[in-house]
């Protein structure tokens, strides 16, 4: 009788670590979640702040009245390196400071996984703008309502970012950073961020993951702007300068929730 009591008990034990076995492999297979990714922009070493005096490397005083980037293109490696894209059509976002929803992005759908890697895009892809209008449904008219379009043919502001400065020759004059394409030079960039812990998304876990994105790095990075040469940066070298060495660098993981 004990002999049988033992192997029904040792039969219970081995059907629950097999059940909860198969339940882990259906969060990890068969499942999809949600992911969120936040951007929080900061200014140097301090929070960001609208109308703020910000002095930078060159001694200029900066006050920013307006910062929109376009994030787009998001692909997820997981851990065993494989990747999942995000479908083009539900991966162009306009992150606006003045808008604060707009910060925080929603995927849906995301295959269940551990997900170690977030790249993703600034700006539109040629690819993309190559379709022409009907290939991007609503695009151009979100952007257009942001002010984050030029004429269709010179096409997408990727990063606009104005405000006043203060240099030895101007006090509180203003300026403009609008980066996309600049001639023949398309002047996306492209950002890759490893997780300083993996992104665990469920049926029942939605994680976010959080993102500093430091706005001095625009203008005052490894390429530093100085307005005193001209306050109007909207093409030329300056510009590909901005894309090629400072906005990508200037996005950095803080921190990952999985709740």
């Amino acid at each position: 009788m004990k002999n049988l009591i033992k192997n029904i008990a040792i039969l219970w034990v081995a059907t629950t670590i097999l059940f909860s076995c198969s339940n882990n492999d259906d969060d990890t297979t068969n499942a999809t979640g949600t992911l969120k990714v936040e951007f929080d922009n900061i200014y140097g070493d301090a929070n960001f702040a609208f109308n703020t005096p910000y002095t930078n490397s060159n001694g200029e005083i900066v006050k920013v009245t307006d910062v929109v980037y376009i994030v787009s293109n998001i692909v997820l490696t997981k851990e065993d390196g494989s990747i999942y894209t995000v479908p083009k059509s539900d991966s162009y976002f306009f992150v606006n400071e003045s808008d604060a929803a707009s910060t925080l992005l929603s995927l849906p759908n995301i295959p269940a996984a551990n997900y170690t890697k977030i790249t993703f895009g600034i700006g539109v892809d040629e690819a993309q703008f190559n379709v022409g209008g009907e290939g991007q449904g609503n695009l151009w008219e979100r952007a257009d309502a942001l002010g984050m379009t030029w004429s269709w043919a010179a096409g997408y502001k990727f990063v606009k970012f104005e405000g006043t400065y203060t240099s030895p020759s101007f006090t509180d004059a203003s300026f403009m950073v609008h980066t996309g394409k600049t001639g023949e030079i398309y002047n996306y960039a492209e950002v890759s961020l490893n997780l300083p812990e993996n992104a665990l998304v469920r049926s029942t876990i939605t994680p976010q993951i959080h993102i500093m994105a430091n706005l001095k790095d625009i203008i005052d990075g490894t390429t530093v702007v100085n307005f005193e040469e001209g306050g109007m940066v909207m093409g030329g070298t300056k510009v590909q300068n901005i894309m090629a060495n400072n906005v990508p660098n200037m996005f950095e993981v803080h921190h990952v929730h999985n709740d």
